[in-house]
């Protein structure tokens, strides 16, 4: 049995509440990173809550653009879709359209997964991309500064899904893995990797998350059943940013909508 993981989680009152404060998040850990570390490894996943924070963080109109330090910071994902980057289904076009057309990131400074390869191949050719970045030697694991996880409603984070292969891999940093219930292949950075940044965060929102997001963090461990649960940061704290619909069945928050549990094991 591990040590006991504590879950910090701060709650908001609706979708574009939990965009700007998901865009406070990015930027206060970014900039946390470079001053200690001269740099922020960033990993990001797609889907249409971190969408909207992006295109926060992408308006000039807004704090968050200024305040990002775009220079020092390496793009990475956390998973793609096997499709071309041009395809509707690719979080990497998704990340293109709502964020990197917008700011001022060099190409060299982006490190996308290249979806439209075969599947073990863009795995391989990924994991490569992590070593280099990283300078990685043997059986180094890469340690981003933060990666920024969804949840699905059958419990799926990054593309770990229920009862695939993904769920057991421990050697490598990145793994191909077959999604037979939407019957395609994914990319996605392995658990371990995941759990070895310096910070981890879900952003979760929507009323279909709340039983399964309490199961997640209540409920027996069933990690076959419920991947999300596999996320156990090595720094022993787990951060969450909800909304008020996917919170509703989580322990009552303060008056500034921030509470807290601990899971065992």
């Amino acid at each position: 049995m591990g040590k006991t993981l504590r879950v910090e989680y701060s709650v908001a009152a609706d979708a574009a509440a939990l965009a700007a404060r998901a865009a406070d998040h990015f930027v206060e850990q970014a900039e946390r990173a470079v001053a200690s570390r001269g740099r922020a490894r960033i990993a990001i996943s797609g889907g249409s809550t971190p969408k909207a924070t992006f295109a926060l963080l992408a308006d000039p109109a807004r704090p968050w653009r200024a305040r990002m330090p775009w220079d020092r910071i390496e793009l990475f994902w956390v998973d793609e879709r096997c499709v071309p980057p041009e395809d509707a289904e690719s979080n990497y076009r998704m990340t293109r359209e709502a964020l990197l057309e917008h700011v001022p990131l060099d190409p060299r400074q982006i490190h996308r997964m290249e979806g439209e390869l075969e599947p073990e191949v863009a795995a391989a050719r990924y994991e490569s991309e992590l070593r280099n970045s990283f300078r990685l030697e043997g059986a180094e694991t890469p340690r981003f500064d933060l990666i920024a996880l969804g949840m699905g409603p059958d419990g799926h984070t990054a593309s770990l899904f229920p009862y695939t292969e993904a769920i057991h891999e421990m050697g490598r940093l990145v793994t191909a893995n077959h999604v037979p219930q939407k019957d395609t292949w994914r990319i996605t950075l392995t658990w371990p990797v995941i759990n070895q940044a310096s910070s981890v965060f879900f952003l979760i929102g929507g009323a279909d998350k709340a039983q399964v997001l309490k199961e997640v963090l209540t409920g027996p461990r069933d990690p076959e059943r419920l991947p999300s649960q596999l996320i156990r940061p090595a720094s022993g704290i787990l951060m969450m940013i909800l909304d008020r619909t996917a919170a509703a069945l989580l322990p009552d928050t303060d008056g500034e909508g921030r509470g807290f549990l601990e899971r065992e094991g």
